[in-house]
């Protein structure tokens, strides 16, 4: 957990300073989140291991508190600076613009996707409010009533299609995901014994929420703060669309009678690297979240590497190569084959050029 913490609230203890002070640390920050990143996955070739069956790890929902605590507060930073509130200059603002963009996307995305996965009320509720934040607030019922329950089939609009790219995507999960959500709130409303006032629905307090976000940084500096948050927002949220296009491209449940195969190893993609897997809080060790979704970050296991389709490279990395369509079908199209029902893929093997 001492790495865990390490590795993810020192990019918020740069941006702090970037908002802050500018000059260096914005670069400092925005260097964190990509080169260093990169680098440090490249370089740290470190023996990753799975975490004992059963083990458990109180210190990692306070991590989740404390980065949930810094999304807020970064967030509003993030407007003051961005809109020019800060005396920033301009390339500062724009290097902060992505900084935090980043951190959002990658980090914080990260930790509001563990806390809406935990039973306690109070940490569910803060991963809400911090999809809320973002605009993305539907997210926090259309991820686990919808996309855990139909991940890799055509029912799921936060799967990618074989050969969709990952505009067209993001475009129809942000909708979809939308309908989705509303509707399993809407049937889960109606098949409760107690009426709850319409106030009281989920998707009532994701749009007022919202509403609520822009209003308050309209408050704290203006038009420009609004302009901001709502562009920080919609950056932070394509790279959360992006991951998903990213975790699931291509891969495909079997119909299994009336419905589908159960969800297993092979309908996720999965990053072994280690400096980006501890940055997001391990959200690369895909398949095993899906397969247990209340199951601890640091829990979560990697291996064996032949059950599970693996990237060729970072979360991050895979994530750039996406926004090139014809680049991202070069590298992934004929991976997905091999993962398909019936696919070529030989129990106990590994393509060369997906190994390590």
């Amino acid at each position: 957990m001492r790495l865990f913490s390490a590795i993810t609230l020192t990019p918020a203890g740069l941006l702090a300073l970037a908002g802050l002070a500018g000059g260096g640390w914005v670069w400092a920050a925005l260097i964190y989140m990509t080169a260093l990143t990169y680098g440090l996955d490249r370089v740290l070739r470190l023996g990753l291991q799975n975490a004992p069956e059963g083990a458990e790890f109180p210190a990692s929902d306070r991590l989740l508190v404390a980065l949930g605590v810094a999304h807020f507060v970064l967030f509003l930073l993030a407007v003051m600076a961005v809109s020019g509130q800060m005396a920033l200059t301009t390339a500062e603002r724009i290097g902060a613009f992505f900084a935090f963009g980043l951190y959002f996307g990658q980090v914080s995305n990260s930790a509001a996707h563990e806390l809406i996965h935990r039973g306690a009320r109070p940490l569910h509720q803060l991963g809400r409010w911090m999809y809320i934040w973002q605009l993305f607030g539907h997210h926090a019922s259309a991820h686990p009533l919808i996309h855990h329950r139909w991940v890799a089939t055509p029912r799921d609009p936060n799967s990618a299609r074989f050969g969709e790219n990952v505009y067209a995507f993001a475009c129809r999960a942000w909708v979809g995901s939308f309908r989705a959500g509303l509707q399993a709130e809407n049937a889960r409303t109606a098949r409760a014994s107690t009426q709850k006032p319409m106030w009281q629905h989920p998707f009532v307090a994701y749009v007022l929420g919202a509403m609520l976000a822009l209003t308050l940084s309209w408050a704290f500096a203006g038009p420009a703060g609004m302009a901001a948050h709502l562009a920080l927002a919609v950056y932070a949220t394509f790279q959360l669309l992006i991951s998903d296009y990213v975790q699931h491209y291509g891969l495909q449940r079997a119909p299994q009678g009336s419905g589908y195969e159960p969800v297993g190893p092979a309908h996720s993609w999965n990053a072994r690297q280690w400096f980006s897997g501890r940055l997001m809080l391990h959200a690369p060790r895909h398949s095993d979240h899906h397969a247990h979704p209340t199951r601890p970050y640091p829990a979560l296991h990697i291996d064996p590497p032949n059950a599970m389709p693996r990237l060729p490279h970072s979360l991050p990395v895979m994530g750039m190569i996406a926004l090139i369509p014809p680049l991202w079908r070069r590298s992934m199209d004929h991976r997905v084959g091999d993962w398909l029902p019936g696919g070529k893929l030989a129990a106990g093997t590994l393509p060369a050029d997906m190994a390590d």
